[in-house]
């Protein structure tokens, strides 16, 4: 049976440390606490006062409950206090030095069966085990910050750990209400591994003016659908941790993704270390506040490129740049991509014509968006009026030429580029002068599609998501060649179909396949080297980093072929090593397993 601790010491008291000890004290276990002196020691109480006293105020902490918390925490300077412990956390500052001198000094100190937790983010728990004489009972405890809030511990084994600790510490954590998974021993354990290459990339894109902040942050936030954009989450960790963090792990993986980026290591040589000195990727009204005050929406549409299109349109966008006017969208495809994209075009007002290849798929097209409406209906979203209006917008055909009188054409077909290119060339026999023509694709060279044409300059990405009903987020790519014009119409209609637009550059994976990808391989990586399960690594993920699913669980989802298809693509586009797809993703595709589609994947469905 696992042990019991009813008494565990803490060393060193900052936010993580004081975080510790007052989610132990909450599940009635007494806590030793020991500060290196009277000054820190008394901030370190601080940090757990201004916690309870705010749970207090909010009703999730009782005032007696604040007090019992308190007469079960025992905090002095003298580090012989832990000696009779059975488990010592050590929380000191995120440096190798100071860790492996305080585990020395416990080591001398406690009893031979102590166990000793090293709480780091980063650094090697083999390392700072092998520096004392009991390396089978030290181990590694990631927690997470705010550690009263967080719901994630992180147990890290190395490879003498005795099992019988990781059973003690699992049992401990349940215990204090949170959920714990054990990994190995390697630089940023699972979350930050993960986290960190995919933050990393967020600033790489930045740098290199491929989107804005808050495209690249909304982008993740809508399509997503995480809590924060990577950017506003790099300002409320603290530049400067993050810096330390992936230097940490670049030293041991010599990933080049995980190298920090140049603009990170600007800022934080500036002192602009986000949240906490008011002032990072975004600018705040105070150090420590969480209003940003240098905003800037997605109004203004940026020059994108040498576009000569001669489009006058009728009225202007919010940027001032003159818009196309846009009454009827012609929509070519019937997947489930095509349906989402014609219900929302309806349901906002605009004409709709349909071009199938027969009319069993014009039929398949109109069953689903009936489907789709009487469900809408059913929850009270829209009327029966409103329902019979939708439909009334929608005609079909097979002709592409009855496309000729669109304002907009969305091609949504097959994601192959020989498909596209012939098809694009077939709109551009059809389409009356001015007419925009746009393509869903999710990771192809837009610019290919325009290059089929005899009017680039009316060519653009609208990368949608899928269910285009529900997801809010579209991704308006201009190429090189796009009118200006172009670029303010398409975001203009994104906006009149309710959903939130994004700009950004032509380039493989656009903004947030290029970000998800390439972390979705990574987990893959992850668990092929054996040094987490699957449960685990998505369990950190959801739990740890607030995302509504894990890795495998989204691969899943999105299917293992359409994974390995994406991750390719970015692959050759950018030639970069860490990008090349996870063999163990290559091999299930081969095998059939693609995901909830084959009702197999990374699990069994």
């Amino acid at each position: 049976m696992a042990q019991d601790f009813t008494k565990v010491g803490v060393v060193g008291l900052g936010t993580m440390g004081a975080g510790i000890a007052e989610v132990l004290a909450r599940a009635g276990i007494d806590v030793v606490g020991v500060e290196l002196n009277d000054e820190t020691l008394a901030r370190g109480l601080g940090h757990i006062r201004h916690s309870t006293d705010r749970a207090v105020s909010r009703g999730k902490l009782t005032e007696a409950d604040r007090d019992a918390l308190f007469g079960r925490i025992h905090a002095g300077t003298e580090l012989s206090a832990v000696a009779g412990c059975g488990l010592v956390v050590e929380a000191v500052p995120e440096r190798i030095e100071d860790k492996r001198a305080v585990l020395a000094e416990l080591d001398a100190l406690c009893p031979s069966g102590t166990i000793i937790a090293t709480n780091t983010s980063s650094l090697s728990i083999t390392e700072l085990a092998t520096g004392t004489s009991r390396p089978s009972r030290v181990v590694g405890t990631h927690w997470f910050n705010p550690a009263p809030v967080m719901g994630l511990v992180e147990i890290i084994r190395t490879v003498v750990t005795d099992p019988a600790v990781l059973a003690d510490l699992e049992a401990l954590v349940t215990k204090v209400g949170k959920t714990a998974v054990v990994a190995g021993d390697r630089a940023g354990f699972i979350a930050n591994a993960l986290l960190f290459g995919y933050l990393n990339n967020a600033v790489r894109m930045l740098e290199a003016h491929y989107a804005t902040r808050e495209d690249i942050d909304a982008a993740m936030r809508f399509g997503c659908g995480h809590p924060m954009g990577p950017l506003a989450l790099l300002d409320l960790i603290g530049l400067d941790a993050a810096y330390e963090i992936l230097d940490s792990i670049y030293h041991t993986s010599r990933d080049h993704l995980h190298a920090p980026a140049p603009l990170l290591k600007q800022l934080v040589t500036a002192g602009m270390l986000g949240r906490k000195t008011g002032r990072g990727f975004y600018t705040y009204a105070a150090p420590d506040s969480s209003e940003i005050v240098d905003a800037v929406t997605s109004d203004s549409v940026p020059s994108s490129g040498t576009g000569t299109g001669t489009g006058t349109g009728t009225g202007a966008g919010r940027s001032g740049v003159p818009t196309r006017p846009v009454r009827t969208i012609g929509v070519i495809g019937t997947g489930t991509m095509a349906s989402g994209i014609i219900e929302v075009a309806a349901r906002s007002g605009y004409d709709v014509v349909l071009r199938a290849r027969g009319e069993e798929k014009i039929a398949d097209v109109r069953k689903k968006l009936e489907w789709s409406l009487d469900k809408v209906v059913a929850k009270g979203r829209i009327t029966l009026d409103e329902r019979a209006a939708t439909l009334a917008r929608v005609r079909a055909t097979t002709d592409l030429a009855a496309l000729a009188d669109c304002d907009l054409i969305i091609e949504a077909v097959v994601e192959d580029l020989e498909v596209k290119r012939a098809l694009f060339a077939e709109i551009d026999a059809v389409a009356r002068p001015g007419a925009i023509l746009a393509t869903t694709t999710s990771s192809l060279p837009v610019i290919e599609c325009a290059t089929a044409t005899s009017r680039p300059q009316d060519v653009v990405g609208m990368h949608w998501f899928n269910p285009a009903q529900v997801m809010r987020l579209v991704e308006i790519v201009p190429t090189v060649l796009t009118a200006d014009d172009v670029t303010a119409t398409v975001l203009e209609v994104a906006r009149a179909a309710g959903k939130h637009p994004v700009l950004c550059a032509d380039r493989a994976g656009f903004i947030v396949n290029a970000l998800l990808f390439p972390y979705l391989n990574d987990a893959v990586k992850m668990l092929e080297a054996h040094y987490a399960d699957v449960e685990a690594i998505d369990t950190a993920m959801k739990v740890g980093c607030a995302h509504p699913m894990g890795p495998f669980e989204l691969a899943d989802v999105v299917g293992l072929d359409v994974t390995l298809a994406i991750v390719r693509t970015l692959y050759l586009e950018f030639r970069e090593p860490g990008y090349a797809p996870a063999p163990l993703l290559e091999h299930l595709v081969k095998a059939g397993y693609l995901g909830r589609k084959t009702r197999r994947g990374f699990r069994v469905h």
